[in-house]
């Protein structure tokens, strides 16, 4: 990926359509991706856009994770602000998108397109700060599908992950941190993360190996997040199996009402599970909704499962919402995103060091 990026930024120096020192803040709505393409190819390519960017979350509403809104090539002076892009033909036709695709690639690259070995490239910040711009081409239009679909994971982590960094951009600001309860866990537990200043420490039990914080308690748009671990542990517990009846456990003994009647569990329908890469480790990610045993309320949920190796430890970091008057993807992705902000000791002594050099 790093050859493509470095190619793409020599090739595409020449690109029209502005420079650097006009560079703004990129526009629009971080769900939608503008779609550069001739409406003859797009009435083809669409079906297979929608399958791998217009996936649907239930929060328990569907909701899409991006919208797609296409635009001819002529029209793209007016929309190259816009947060996300995609400009995509094959390049057997004589479309204008198709030659501006030619216009802009040099001959090495699409020696290497029409010959199978290269099929999209990414540039962030082209034309706006906090933007990513995707090419996609192959010789055909079949060939285009063919490698949207295969290719699925990879091009929808591109425009999420620049979503999350947009988020966190916003999110994280030293006035909006919550220092003294991050210092805390370092110290007293070996981790720490981002805690927006409005958390609250619900739950903060050494002998339990769990913390629990929260936003909003007691609100219509409250916000859960807990870390749990498990000292001298065996990576052998990650596995997709394992994740409800660990998650259902812990809920079971600290996401108690009050009377103790009911607990919170991990409902039937619409969870998802799927090996992932978390801060440079292998995890289990999965994405559901959770209900009350006694199916008073609910929400949607994400959680990682991992083993970190320095520390011999097992954790799952789990985040949840419950905002049942409003849309909820936008808040269970800020949620997920401060997960990610998840760093332990070690880590941040390996940063430090490496700073220092």
């Amino acid at each position: 990926m790093k050859n493509k990026l470095l190619l793409l930024s020599l090739v595409i120096f020449g690109l029209l359509l502005g420079g650097c020192s006009s560079k703004r803040e990129a526009v629009g709505n971080d769900d939608q991706i503008i779609v550069v393409a001739d409406s003859s190819n797009y009435s083809q390519l669409e079906g297979t856009l929608l399958m791998v960017l217009s996936k649907t979350i239930y929060t328990p509403q569907a909701e899409n994770l991006f919208r797609l809104r296409r635009i001819n090539v002529e029209e793209l002076p007016k929309f190259n602000k816009w947060k996300n892009i995609l400009i995509i033909s094959p390049l057997d036709t004589k479309t204008p998108t198709t030659k501006y695709i030619k216009s802009i690639l040099d001959s090495n690259v699409l020696s290497l397109v029409k010959s199978g070995k290269e099929f999209n490239f990414i540039k962030k910040d082209l034309w706006a700060w906090h933007q990513m711009v995707l090419i996609a081409t192959a010789p055909t239009i079949e060939d285009l599908k063919n490698d949207l679909l295969r290719n699925n994971e990879n091009i929808l982590y591109y425009y999420k992950k620049a979503s999350d960094e947009r988020m966190k951009a916003r999110m994280f600001k030293p006035e909006f941190e919550n220092k003294a309860l991050a210092d805390s866990l370092l110290k007293k537990h070996g981790w720490t993360m981002y805690v927006q200043a409005d958390f609250r420490l619900a739950i903060d039990s050494s002998k339990a190996n769990f913390v629990w914080l929260r936003r909003a308690m007691n609100t219509d748009m409250e916000r859960w997040i807990f870390v749990k671990w498990w000292d001298n542990a065996s990576p052998a517990m990650l596995s997709e199996d394992s994740v409800e009846t660990l998650r259902n456990k812990i809920t079971s003994e600290f996401y108690v009402t009050p009377d103790s009647s009911a607990h919170v569990e991990i409902a039937d329908n619409y969870l998802v599970k799927k090996e992932v890469n978390f801060n440079g480790r292998f995890a289990i990610f999965t994405q559901g909704l959770w209900r009350m045993s006694d199916k008073s309320m609910g929400g949607p949920f994400v959680n990682y499962l991992f083993y970190d190796k320095a520390q011999k430890r097992v954790y799952m970091l789990d985040g949840s919402i419950y905002a049942p008057k409003y849309y909820k993807k936008e808040i269970i992705q800020q949620v997920d995103v401060m997960l990610h902000t998840f760093k332990t000791a070690d880590e941040i002594k390996a940063e430090k060091e490496k700073k220092n050099k």
